[in-house]
């Protein structure tokens, strides 16, 4: 019989030990922020396929999206020059390979699966034991929220692995993961690795080779310091964020119940339908809310926007409710428009204007940006995605083109155009009136 040891042919270095303790005595998540090249995917594979033998089941390695799965793991070679799956899961323990579903299955009926956050919602229903997100501040956030109740149910683990990416919901994910006595978080820059024989993983000679030949100081930051305060090549939003942090305008916003609840939509099918809630007073536009989904009714956003009102647990009304421009067109499959759809529900629904091009709608947002207060618990997946709102890299040119990149997080950043595009000075709001006391009047008379 052919005896093999598991993980093959690897040894981890004294920075990834800690993980592999951690998760050996019963953690079920960890978070780990490693520096560009510390070994995380690695770490993480062979940590999987350990886990494979102890537990059968099925097992998912998702990344942002499935064609850098493929050239990342699937078609990866590792620093020793081997082919990393071979590395990890030799021909011996196999009993079957699919190229076209990225999967391997072994020979004791566990599989394992290269996937991509992008198309998550394929994913639902078979039941993994074992996730990795690997570049987690990448990925679309509502896949953890898809995959999250099914570890729940059969008792598996999560594992987030990443270099930071502004504050978007990496950073929400690391600060959550540290305070809590149920993960395994870590945070290392290139001061914290070393390879076996104790020279480090990237030396400052490296880094300044790096800067030499053209590499920012905030990309040098984010990559090999793991700083969140690193502003995201490409970001459209960045400066507008960063300001927003300063004036300390994304935090915690109350829902006023003296005040409407608006909403200001992105309609999609296939691609996600997202809303965010708001109401104004005083100037300011409060974001207190984020919903999205996909492959859902339009009954289905309205009575989710209803329940968001009977959430507040106030008696809040329903106000607003701003539509992209197609909504008078489009039908989502019923007879009736989405308009007229959702007046027969009471959300009596205004057409916005199309904006020339995506350029206009984006310096439409920019020009009430300064008006805008974001709620960091309700709204956290939509402000994730206006962080992440990036313009598309040409990389035959190497310059950021005029045409911002489509994912999900355009989703967000289409809803909040919505609202830009629609927004008046007249919706300010106001306080309701108080009621007026009435009351008998004596003159005293002098």
């Amino acid at each position: 019989m052919t005896e093999i040891d598991i993980p093959n042919d690897w040894n981890p270095r004294v920075h990834q030990k800690p993980f592999f303790q951690a998760m050996d005595t019963g953690t079920k998540r960890a978070c780990m922020v490693w520096h560009r090249r510390a070994g995380k995917d690695s770490s993480v594979l062979n940590f999987t396929a350990k886990e494979m033998f102890k537990r059968v089941g099925n097992y998912w390695h998702l990344f942002p999206k499935q064609r850098q799965a493929r050239k990342a793991i699937w078609n990866g070679i590792d620093g020793d020059g081997r082919k990393i799956l071979k590395q990890v899961f030799p021909e011996v323990i196999r009993d079957r390979t699919d190229g076209t579903e990225m999967m391997i299955e072994l020979k004791n009926n566990a599989t394992w699966q290269l996937c991509g956050s992008d198309n998550y919602d394929s994913l639902v229903g078979s039941n993994p034991v074992g996730v990795v997100f690997s570049e987690w501040s990448l990925c679309d956030p509502n896949a953890w929220d898809y995959i999250r109740p099914m570890l729940l149910e059969n008792g598996g683990w999560a594992i987030f692995i990443y270099t930071s990416r502004g504050k978007n919901h990496g950073y929400n994910t690391y600060n959550m993961a540290k305070k809590s006595d149920k993960w395994f978080c870590e945070l290392l820059t290139v001061n914290d690795t070393k390879r076996i024989d104790g020279s480090p993983v990237i030396t400052p000679e490296m880094i300044q080779s790096e800067r030499d030949e053209g590499m920012s100081e905030e990309m040098i930051q984010q990559e090999y310091y793991c700083s969140f305060d690193a502003q995201i090549p490409g970001a459209i939003y960045a400066e507008e964020l960063r300001q927003a942090y300063n004036d300390n305008r994304i935090k915690t916003i109350p829902i006023d119940p003296s005040l409407p609840l608006n909403t200001a939509w992105d309609l999609g099918h296939r691609d996600s339908t997202s809303i965010w809630y708001w109401q104004a007073v005083h100037g300011e536009i409060r974001l207190v809310g984020y919903y999205e989904n996909n492959l859902k009714s339009l009954s289905h956003y309205i009575q989710e926007v209803k329940k968001f009102a009977l959430k507040t647990g106030t008696d809040v009304e329903l106000g607003r409710h701003l539509g992209p421009h197609d909504c008078e067109a489009m039908r989502l499959g019923q007879t009736e428009t989405v308009q007229q759809q959702c007046r027969a529900a009471g959300i009596k629904m205004t057409r916005t204007e199309r904006p020339l091009t995506k350029q206009m709608g984006i310096e439409a947002v920019r020009k009430i940006w300064y008006k805008l207060w974001i709620d960091d618990v309700r709204a956290e997946v939509g402000l994730a995605g206006l962080s992440e709102y990036q313009y598309e890299w040409d990389d035959k040119k190497k310059i950021y083109r005029d045409q911002p990149l489509h994912d999900w997080a355009s989703h967000p950043s289409d809803a909040l155009q919505t609202l830009a595009l629609g927004w008046n000075e007249n919706m300010v709001g106001a306080k309701r009136p108080a009621k007026p006391v009435v009351a008998k009047v004596n003159f005293n008379v002098f």
